[in-house]
């Protein structure tokens, strides 16, 4: 006979669905705690359906309290010292009494889905900073490499009391654009060179840009640099400006040594008071609503209709068609559409 007693069935309890308090994470958010910026933020970037119904209350309920920051977007090519230059300029903002929240859009993997999010790493120091708030934030594979959220995040670090807001691009050509259309300045980082070794700048980019800097104007690069701050300054003058009644210039600055950052927060401060004079500032905050708006609409169609449960079996079946020449990729659009409307 044997003695074993008979094992015992494995049970398998069923987790709870995480509940989380709108009103007590509304509260944190206001009140400047971190840990509770950083959960709003998760909220926001979560593709769980009910994560975002959650995270778009409380959203609405900040709502009131953005709009009150500075925002800076800056972008440059690699190896133009652009997180080195966050970390600098932020610092600089921090001392002047300022609270600064970076977002650091990363890099993700077409394949895996994977991001770098190495920005904390290279803005230890900032990262440090009782009035700074840096978060990396992965592009998740939207087009043109920028976050969806990135625009939702921005306004819960206003929510929550910081004043300038400096967004991060990978610089990789579209995310420009996108960037463009969320923040009152951009800035273009720029390393020294001439003709073609101006790293290839397309006209389209830097026509966006409100200033250009060349980074690293330091020891044997300064002469150099101020050589390519000349060239610069030659081809944004015949350039449409970026902004109606500013005038877009270069400057060089040296993050490593921390000179010429006062210069440009200067020029910054001064593009503000000038807009804001002139009524550009808010014109160009409505314009990027109304814009932001047919981008998520846009978003969240596509999404509905990639995710329906008859779409999901029939697109990769449309797609054998189309490879076997049985059907023309106009009709496979036209049946797709056909069978979305019906469900």
């Amino acid at each position: 006979m044997d003695a074993r007693q008979p094992e015992k069935k494995r049970r398998f309890v069923k987790r709870k669905r995480d509940s989380i308090s709108i009103p007590a994470l509304k509260e944190g958010v206001l009140n400047g705690d971190r840990s509770s910026l950083a959960k709003a933020i998760t909220l926001i970037e979560s593709n769980a359906p009910h994560h975002y119904e959650w995270g778009q209350e409380l959203l609405g309920e900040l709502l009131p309290y953005t709009g009150n920051s500075l925002r800076i977007g800056i972008t440059g090519v690699p190896g133009a010292g652009k997180s080195t230059f966050i970390e600098a300029f932020g610092e600089m903002l921090c001392n002047q009494g300022h609270s600064v929240a970076v977002l650091a859009i990363d890099p993700s993997s077409s394949l895996s889905g994977g991001s770098i999010l190495g920005d904390k790493t290279r803005m230890e120091q900032l990262s440090k900073n009782p009035k700074a708030f840096v978060r990396p934030s992965p592009t998740a594979g939207t087009l043109g490499g920028v976050h969806r959220k990135t625009n939702e995040t921005l306004l819960l670090c206003e929510a929550a009391g910081y004043d300038i807001m400096i967004i991060e691009t990978v610089g990789v050509g579209q995310s420009e654009v996108m960037v463009r259309q969320m923040v009152d300045f951009f800035l273009l980082l720029a390393i020294t060179g001439a003709g073609d070794e101006l790293q290839g700048m397309k006209k389209g980019i830097m026509e966006l840009a409100d200033a250009m800097v060349v980074n690293k104007a330091d020891g044997k690069n300064k002469q150099l640099a101020e050589k390519t701050r000349r060239e610069l300054n030659q081809i944004l003058h015949f350039l449409v400006p970026a902004t109606k009644g500013w005038n877009s210039r270069a400057y060089t600055c040296s993050a490593l040594e921390k000179k010429g950052l006062r210069e440009l927060w200067d020029v910054i401060n001064e593009f503000e008071k000038a807009t804001k004079e002139t009524g550009g500032f808010q014109e160009r905050r409505i314009r990027q609503k109304k814009e932001w708006f047919y981008t998520m609409l846009k978003d969240r169609i596509l999404s509905d209709f990639f995710l329906d449960e008859k779409i999901k079996p029939a697109v990769p079946q449309m797609e054998e068609k189309i490879k076997s020449g049985d059907l023309t990729t106009s009709k496979a659009i036209e049946e797709l559409l056909q069978l979305y409307k019906q469900s």
